[in-house]
């Protein structure tokens, strides 16, 4: 009995035993099998993670928002891309840079050094005007340095959102009394280094302790006689004949855009070149053409090559009332080309063609110009940093997607790879109508941001939109956000013009299309863009309405948008606030 029991408790424990340590080794599994996948998780994460891009965004995220189909409907808060001057630090908060000018702003310290050169000099006697000046407002001298002095500490008053710079010596104006001067100024609120102009027309008195008083100032733009008036040149376009403005032009004349020369055929051999065919990104939206053209200039910075640029741009179907491509636009309509030049190597297509083709023809019977053709993305920058070729030409001659620019940035590359976004600017000929419309309005404007267009027809994905943005609802939001009777400019893509005559009962509106000769036929805009279009008259279209319409709602001391402000539906549909 005692055998047939011990053998029973010896079977038992012998059928336990294997249970229970079974049960350990599985449990031991699981815990390793956990550790090793969450080890390949953060090795994974390692491996494939990306710095953020100016925007906090990865490049996966931004590649699939410029490439995803859009609709064809004027998006003003998608449409228009954010470029340099808009993610780095105001003038005001950053050190200058080498290419900016130097002049400081005219402030009340530099007045007061101004009024101590004026009393230790010989060109006017210190203090009063005279003991009788009263008899001086028949003859006023407006060259007479303290009517200059009077007239920036007025400007410092009245416009305490602008830095005035480079004051011109007032001129007489239509009448005894008036004086018309001119001076550069910026927007404190621009992200940009340029300045702007203006010139207006004050009226000048006496107080009665004898100094000189403003009592009164034009409009932006209405000291006509201090209007600056060069000599007409002849800048260098893409072909043909340039042509000349006429004489009363009112012309920028800082903005230099022509396209800079190689010189001679040394330095043309001389130099290292990364040329980019034209591929699928041609006619795609303005998002996508950019983020590919700064993918090309990225790879070419960090090549140390000069970028073989085309200045023909293809505008999307999307900004075009048409609903067709529209090729043949030129990149200086819608970008700093000025700029451009001073922060990269470039080189314009046209002219680095003829340069190759005439080395290559003039040195028949010795060695061409060394090319390295590369004919797809996957051979990517760090494999070409050694090459010695003179010209480095990527070719994009695959179906799409994979004929896009911005493919040679994805992956590895994007490690060492860094769009340049300081690089671009808008077109300062676009920024001049902005500048225009916000000046008209004294910079002194609040505005609001009305979307609708498709989005407010389309129910499913913005159900209050519509109802949220009629001119009944619109009034009643904005009057609790915005004093009556201010000027309020409504930056929108509703196409009927009176839809917002309601808001005149309340405020002095502003609208886009109130502006139409800024870019008409007898405007600066018009005869600028002729002549880089070889005396052809340009369109003013979709996309620069809504890059002015954009900016000029972002002047605004207060501004109210749509998603955040006058409707509950989310921006980008239902559930995605």
């Amino acid at each position: 009995m005692k055998d047939s029991n011990s053998n029973s408790t010896t079977t038992t424990s012998s059928r336990t035993e294997p249970i229970g340590q079974n049960l350990i080794k599985l449990i031991s599994n699981l815990c390793f099998s956990f550790f090793v996948f969450t080890v390949l998780i953060f090795t994974v994460i390692a491996i494939t993670y990306q710095p953020p891009d100016p925007w906090l965004q990865s490049s996966p995220a931004l590649t699939n928002l410029f490439t995803q189909p859009k609709n064809a409907t004027f998006h003003i808060d998608t449409s228009v891309i954010k470029t340099g001057e808009d993610i780095t630090p105001s003038p005001q908060d950053s050190p200058l840079p080498s290419s900016a000018d130097a002049t400081p702003a005219v402030t009340e310290a530099v007045i007061e050094k101004s009024e101590e050169k004026i009393i230790n000099s010989s060109v006017a006697a210190p203090g009063p005007i005279s003991s009788d000046c009263k008899e001086l407002l028949g003859t006023l001298n407006c060259s007479d340095p303290r009517v200059l002095i009077a007239i920036q500490r007025f400007n410092l008053r009245a416009f305490k959102s602008i830095s005035f710079f480079e004051y011109q010596t007032p001129v007489n104006g239509a009448v005894s009394g008036d004086c018309d001067v001119s001076w550069r100024f910026r927007n404190k609120r621009e992200k940009s280094w340029r300045k702007y102009r203006d010139f207006r027309r004050f009226r000048v008195t006496v107080t009665d302790e004898c100094h000189y008083k403003v009592i009164h100032a034009g409009g932006f733009h209405s000291g006509v006689n201090a209007r600056r008036n060069p000599a007409p040149r002849t800048p260098r376009t893409g072909g043909g004949k340039g042509k000349t403005l006429p004489r009363n032009s009112n012309r920028d004349d800082q903005i230099n855009d022509t396209i800079p020369s190689l010189g001679s055929e040394t330095n043309f051999r001389n130099g290292k070149y990364l040329y980019y065919s034209r591929g699928g990104d041609y006619c795609k939206g303005m998002n996508h053409y950019m983020w590919s053209f700064l993918c090309g200039l990225g790879e070419a910075m960090f090549l140390n090559r000069t970028f073989v640029m085309d200045l023909s741009v293809c505008l999307s179907s999307m900004y075009n009332p048409s609903n067709k491509d529209e090729e043949g636009k030129d990149f200086r309509y819608y970008f700093d080309f000025e700029h451009l030049k001073e922060v990269a190597s470039i080189v314009e297509e046209g002219e680095f063609l003829r340069d190759w083709k005439r080395w290559d023809k003039t040195h028949l019977k010795k060695k061409k110009v060394p090319v390295r053709k590369v004919v797809t993305h996957k051979v990517t920058p760090m494999q070409l940093q050694k090459d010695k070729s003179t010209i480095i030409w990527r070719q994009f001659d695959s179906p799409e997607p994979e004929n896009y620019w911005y493919r040679v940035c994805e992956g590895q590359a994007a490690k060492y790879i860094q769009r340049p976004w300081h690089a671009l600017w808008k077109s300062k000929r676009l920024m001049n109508i902005v500048t225009e419309i916000s000046g008209r309005m004294d910079w002194d404007f609040d505005a609001v941001h009305v979307v609708r267009g498709e989005k407010a027809q389309n129910k499913e994905l913005w159900p209050n939109l519509d109802s949220d943005t009629s001119p009944d609802a619109i009034l009643e939001k904005l009057k609790g956000m915005v004093q009556p009777w201010r000027n309020l400019y409504v930056a929108t893509n509703e196409p009927y013009y009176n839809y917002f005559d309601k808001l005149r009962s309340n405020f002095k509106v502003h609208l886009l299309d109130d502006y139409t000769e800024l870019w008409g036929n007898s405007s600066e805009w018009y005869n600028e863009t002729s002549l880089l279009n070889n005396g052809k008259p340009v369109e003013f279209d979709g996309y620069m309405r809504v890059a002015v319409d954009t900016e000029v709602f972002y002047r605004g001391k207060t501004r109210v948008e749509t998603f955040y402000n006058l409707t509950k539906d989310c921006k980008d549909g239902v559930n995605t606030c």
